[in-house]
Order: C-alpha cells, then structure tokens, then sequence
C-alpha cells in the first residue's frame, strides 16, 4: 500500500514539474504555467501602431501580439505565429528578446484550465504554418490571435467579433493598415469576423498574473 502510494506521489510531482517551471540557462521574474498566455506590448512600427489603435478595448492594455507558454523537459516554450516564422515556438529568452521585452502574462481562470492539455496538443501541429498577413479567417496561415483562438476552439474558450481597421476618432481606416492592404492588392476586411490581443486580453474568463521578464544572470 506504501509503495502504491509513493508511485502515486511521484506521479502527481511528475505532472506538476511538466506543467510549471523556469528555463535553465535564464531566470524569469515570476512562475509560469504551461498555458499561460503572453501579451506583448505594442512597439513603434506602424502595422504594431495600428494594431493596437484599431483594437483597443478602453482597458489599459496596448498589446499587439500574443503567444502561449508550454513547459518540457524543464525548459519554458512559447508557441505563437509571428510574421517571420509563421506557427513556432521558441524558447522563453529568445521570445522576450527586441520588441517582445515589454510583456504580460495571463492565465485561464481555474475552471477553464482543463481546456489546456488539449491546446497544447493543437499548438504542435500547428507548427510550420504560416503567417496570416490578410487577417481574414478563411485564408491561408494563422495569425497570432487567431492561432490562441483555433487552439482552444474546441472549449469556446475565446470569441470571434467583427474585425475594425478603423481610427476610433474619425472613423476612417488607419493609414498603416490601408498602406497594409493596398501592397497585398484586396480590400480592408473591415467587419469581418476576427480576434486581436486586446481582445482576448479583456476576456473573463482570464487573469492577470502581471509582467514578466527575463532577469539577468
């Protein structure tokens, strides 16, 4: 009966290990879960700008790029789709290098937390695809949001609603995302369904764990 036990035990520490952690080679100011999702704040370039401009959510929050965290084999992941890579992961000091420094971490409420296991099994056989640069839901790729979204489709966890490409203030599309469509030869898909980071930032069913950053040896 013991020794049943101790298995048991060794067992549930083994789980909590895979699912919780710090990357060996950097330290990280607070502990990550496997599914915490990360939102990075949005930088100077003109697309981030316009990113955030069109999607705000009247929160505080001006994030235009999001990943999901995974931990294995005792290194801490980011599964996200980026403009350069398409579907990747990298490893958590790779993903908060250059314009991704400035980030903050939320995690599913308690009761949604067994929609995990199987997002991360969703997010590996995403990797290889590429970036959605039309943001239009029936095209080819996956943009960021989009991919934190199809990943946890199968519980509802996040919703679609209809896209804005638009200035708040004026009502007319924003400079950057018109010049965005008029290189890739379509129309601003204005109205259509779609998600963004704000968006999913603002959801009820998440919570803010705070910022996170690499701290230096």
């Amino acid at each position: 009966m013991i020794r049943r036990f101790l298995v048991v035990l060794a067992l549930i520490i083994s789980g909590i290990l895979s699912l919780t952690g710090q990357n060996k080679d950097n330290k990280i100011n607070i502990q990550l879960h496997s599914g915490d999702l990360i939102f990075c704040d949005a930088t100077s370039g003109i697309l981030s700008k316009s990113i955030d401009q069109s999607t705000q959510t009247g929160k505080e929050t001006h994030f235009d790029h999001v990943g999901m965290v995974v931990i294995d084999a005792d290194k801490v992941w980011v599964y996200h789709a980026a403009p350069k890579k398409g579907v990747c992961r990298e490893v958590i000091n790779e993903f908060l290098n250059g314009d991704r420094i400035k980030s903050s971490v939320y995690r599913l409420k308690p009761e949604y937390r067994t929609s995990i296991p199987e997002a991360i099994k969703k997010a590996g056989s995403y990797l290889g695809l590429p970036y959605k640069f039309t943001y239009r839901l029936n095209d080819p790729g996956l943009y960021c949001s989009e991919f934190i979204y199809k990943i946890f489709i199968a519980d509802s966890i996040f919703t679609l609603n209809p896209m804005t490409f638009t200035d708040k203030k004026t009502g007319r599309i924003l400079p950057g995302w018109a010049s965005h469509y008029a290189k890739l030869g379509i129309m601003v898909p204005e109205g259509e369904p779609g998600c963004n980071p704000n968006g999913l930032a603002a959801s009820a069913r998440l919570e803010l764990i705070g910022p996170v950053k690499l701290i230096s040896k």
